[in-house]
């Protein structure tokens, strides 16, 4: 049996290049995929980044904001947002952290990009820069709604 340990006291600081206030910790990578926990203090920022890569970005825990392409969305805990491959995405929070896994799947006869040492690289080992676009300012979609699946009232409970 194996035990992969993240969370509190595994995480690296400083998450991926560009990031502020994200802290991360890689728990599975191999030629298939990227399995990582991403830890967001308030006010933080995912860099505006994109990869050859599709990739689930699940909320775990708390809640916040993200960007595909052109596209702005609040998020919360029970909810996971698909980033396509090629696509800039980012995500970040205001008042309140956010925890989420990042699930990323290898492209055919591509190579994941790696969390390391805090720092997205490329198969080589070489830092990736983030997309030149401006991250999201303080206050940005604070005042948008939260789109709840049609068979799901806002009233509702987890079943436990």
């Amino acid at each position: 049996m194996e035990i992969r340990r993240f969370g509190i006291g595994y995480r690296r600081h400083e998450g991926p290049a560009g990031s502020r206030g994200v802290d991360g910790q890689s728990i599975h990578a191999d030629d298939r995929g990227v399995i990582a926990e991403l830890a967001f203090r308030p006010n933080a920022a995912l860099a505006p980044h994109s990869n050859p890569n599709l990739v689930y970005f699940v909320v775990v825990e708390g809640g916040g904001f993200v960007k595909v392409g052109e596209e702005r969305a609040r998020v919360a805990a029970g909810e996971a947002v698909v980033w396509p491959p090629d696509v800039v995405h980012a995500a970040w929070t205001e008042l309140t952290p956010m925890r989420a896994l990042v699930v990323e799947f290898a492209a055919e006869g591509a190579d994941p990009l790696l969390l390391e040492d805090g720092a997205i690289v490329d198969p080589a080992g070489q830092p990736v820069e983030p997309a030149a676009e401006p991250g999201p300012t303080e206050g940005e979609l604070a005042l948008e709604p939260v789109i709840l699946p049609p068979d799901r009232e806002s009233t509702e409970k987890e079943p436990w």
